[in-house]
């Protein structure tokens, strides 16, 4: 089979895949598709996300819910009952943490070394690096040390590669770009423990966004306005835990509806 027929298969059957709900198989596909080493088009890297994007979710679902149960148990003292679901709770763990290493490797094999323009190598980015280390963090909490040492270094670097790459080649209200600072702001927040640094580009994304919004096309109107409102969400609650006389005075935004950081992620 030719590689653009192979190709158009296997997108066909993603998309079918997609419909029926079998994610795992979905992805199957689009790696398939990732590993002809060919620049994938908007479509073809929206189904990835989307297929990597179900998968992960219902198995991050699957750990709270256990979680949840096992502190139950533990409040009585079920110690052999909390024993069993540990050991389970570790098969998801476990099949989370290849997951994320799976994209990893295909990003950075397949994806970027292939991507043509700046907005899809920011794209790329943008799955591999803050997202996935936050959820990779909440994950494997207990190697948290660990993690730290071996794999904030890359995603800090993927971060800032990324991050000039889309101010040089996207515009500020572009909303790959203004995901990618909201991806990148929480991965300061959450996993280097700086609420400075968080909003710092957060109100930067945000305040350069707003200087051009006039110029917003309404195709991506939408999605780049939704992102701008959780920015401003994250700094309406990222503020309260500076310090009163510390720097980022004017960080603060209008009035909105705080957020849980965690959730204030583009997926």
């Amino acid at each position: 089979m030719s590689t653009e027929k192979e190709r158009e298969t296997q997108v066909y059957l993603a998309k079918l895949a997609e419909q029926a709900e079998r994610y795992e198989e979905m992805v199957e596909c689009m790696k398939k598709v990732a590993k002809l080493d060919v620049e994938l088009t908007v479509e073809e890297r929206n189904l990835l996300s989307v297929g990597y994007k179900n998968v992960i979710g219902a198995r991050r679902a699957s750990w709270r819910i256990m979680s949840s149960i096992e502190q139950k148990e533990e409040s009585k003292g079920n110690e052999t009952n909390v024993k069993l679901i540990k050991n389970y709770r570790q098969k998801v763990e476990d099949e989370l943490t290849q997951i994320c290493q799976d994209i990893l490797a295909i990003i950075d094999k397949h994806l970027i070394p292939h991507a043509g323009t700046g907005e899809a190598t920011v794209f790329y980015y943008k799955i591999g690096q803050p997202r996935k280390c936050a959820w990779y963090r909440k994950i494997v909490a207990c190697e948290e040390l660990l993690y730290l040492l071996t794999c904030v270094p890359d995603w800090m670097t993927a971060g800032k590669a990324a991050s000039a790459t889309a101010n040089t080649d996207l515009p500020s209200t572009h909303p790959i770009r203004l995901g990618l600072a909201l991806n990148f702001s929480v991965f300061y927040y959450e996993i280097m423990n700086s609420p400075e640094r968080a909003c710092h580009l957060a109100k930067q994304a945000f305040d350069e966004a707003i200087a051009e919004l006039d110029t917003l096309s309404e195709e991506s109107y939408k999605d780049s306005t939704l992102i701008m409102q959780l920015l401003r969400d994250n700094l309406t609650l990222w503020t309260s835990d500076l310090p009163e006389d510390g720097g980022d005075e004017n960080v603060k935004s209008e009035e909105s509806k705080p957020a849980e950081p965690a959730a204030q992620q583009q997926e």
